[in-house]
């Protein structure tokens, strides 16, 4: 069964900013400003200030984006074309605007500047159109709107919990109450580095309407991560894991997943690799400190089996070093555009940043060497790529490749999109369904 997630809109904040009339006004207005800027009839601007404020922009434009490619580096790859010229297109409306007021009356000045900006919203909208990293005003607002509920109030005390016999899934023999909750809840709490001495980000908990019944089921864990940069928010924002979970569980007698979005970063632009390394101990940190956790604080299934490591880009990739540096916590594997191996940029300077150019202490954990020299046939896998991800797709095709050699019990996933949100959203949320049936919740 596949699950089609619908956003009803509901007001101004549910309006689609990616696709429909607002991305087109956008477009029009920004176009309309950006002619307004150029165009004079004073000869001393086609001659003088429109070349400078062009060449301004190109210069700006080009520092950025080394700035982002060849010095900060906060992504391994370079940024994308169509980014880098919307970016460019942003800075020039910025930079006409600044040549043009000085020499406009100061009755026009408003309107200048009102014409920068919509040329800088043009930009925004574009770049924001690329990534798909915020569909709705309502996304890009969450970390405000959003309602979180303190964690021991959600969980409330461990009570008796529902038996499964062998043989049976958890749907078999769950029958809701009366008074079940039409909603999961949403906590927020620090998860320490107890082992690993890693400083995360605060996680996120979801908890399904079922968990707050008695006797309580034993449900699923979904250990999910954002990719780099980025933090565990942007699966509350951009990812709509709240609605995305409460639609799944709605359509299955309020039980889903329980789902922990940890934070394997540390800090927006750091990217740990997500190995114990001279960058941190995350591995450690994924596989010991957060499961420690949530035995401890959630009342949840004990089996590998019931444990699924999942996430995007970074966090896809992340996902399959703790599938198989980790088999014995996570027995399933839910890869979302994932590379072929944890990089900085190359492998040399992976090797000589993180470990000192010990080559032999990369392999031990890179994914792809370790499947070529171990098998895994209790381990359950799916590879989710864009269809148009040049970059990312042929590098996930590999790993599930090297997966199915190795043994896992694997599957490829292919959606309509490239290296955005377009994929990653439902690439959990189409997935859903495969996940549930892996750790046994439902047939």
């Amino acid at each position: 069964m596949v699950i089609t997630y619908t956003v009803i809109a509901a007001g101004p904040l549910d309006w689609s900013l990616v696709t429909g009339w607002i991305p087109v006004v956008l477009i029009v207005l920004g176009l309309a400003a950006l002619a307004a800027l150029l165009l004079s009839r004073r000869r001393r601007w086609w001659t003088r200030w429109a070349p400078a404020a062009v060449l301004l922009a190109v210069l700006v434009t080009l520092a950025l984006r080394w700035a982002v490619d060849d010095w900060l580096q906060p992504f391994p790859d370079p940024l994308p074309a169509d980014v880098v010229l919307w970016t460019g297109v942003a800075v020039l409306g910025g930079c006409l605007a600044l040549f043009r007021i000085p020499l406009l009356r100061p009755r026009y000045w408003a309107g200048a500047a009102l014409c920068g900006l919509l040329v800088v919203l043009l930009g925004a909208s574009q770049i924001n159109r690329h990534f798909d990293q915020y569909p709705t005003a309502r996304s890009a607002l969450n970390t405000w709107l959003t309602k979180t509920t303190k964690l021991s109030d959600a969980t409330g005390t461990a009570g008796p919990t529902l038996a499964v016999p062998p043989g049976r899934t958890l749907s078999d023999v769950w029958r809701p109450p009366p008074d079940l909750p039409k909603d999961g809840t949403l906590s927020r709490s620090a998860v320490p580095g107890t082992t690993s001495g890693f400083r995360a980000r605060d996680a996120y908990v979801y908890l399904p309407p079922a968990y707050r019944t008695t006797p309580r089921p034993l449900l699923p864990v979904i250990v999910l991560m954002a990719g780099q940069p980025g933090s565990p928010d942007d699966w509350i924002n951009s990812g709509r894991l709240v609605d995305m979970m409460n639609t799944f569980a709605a359509a299955h007698r309020g039980l889903a997943p329980v789902v922990v979005v940890a934070d394997p970063l540390g800090s927006q632009f750091a990217n740990t690799l997500c190995m114990d390394s001279r960058l941190g101990n995350v591995q450690t940190y994924l596989a010991t400190d957060v499961p420690d956790w949530i035995r401890a604080h959630l009342q949840v299934a004990a089996p590998r089996t019931s444990w699924v490591i999942s996430g995007i880009s970074f966090g896809g990739t992340c996902s399959l070093q703790l599938g198989v540096n980790a088999p014995q916590v996570y027995g399933v594997v839910n890869d979302i555009s994932g590379q072929e191996a944890p990089t900085l940029g190359s492998r040399k300077k992976t090797i000589d940043k993180a470990f000192g150019g010990d080559a032999a202490a990369f392999a031990r954990t890179n994914p792809l060497d370790v499947m070529a020299r171990e098998r895994f046939p209790d381990t359950r896998a799916a590879f989710i790529a864009g269809r148009s991800d040049s970059t990312y797709g042929p590098q996930q095709r590999k790993v599930y490749e090297a997966a199915v050699a190795a043994g896992m019990k694997a599957e490829w996933v292919e959606l309509p999109g490239g290296h955005s949100w377009q994929v990653w959203r439902p690439g959990l949320e189409r997935q859903l369904p495969w996940i549930a049936r892996q750790t046994g919740m439902i047939p």
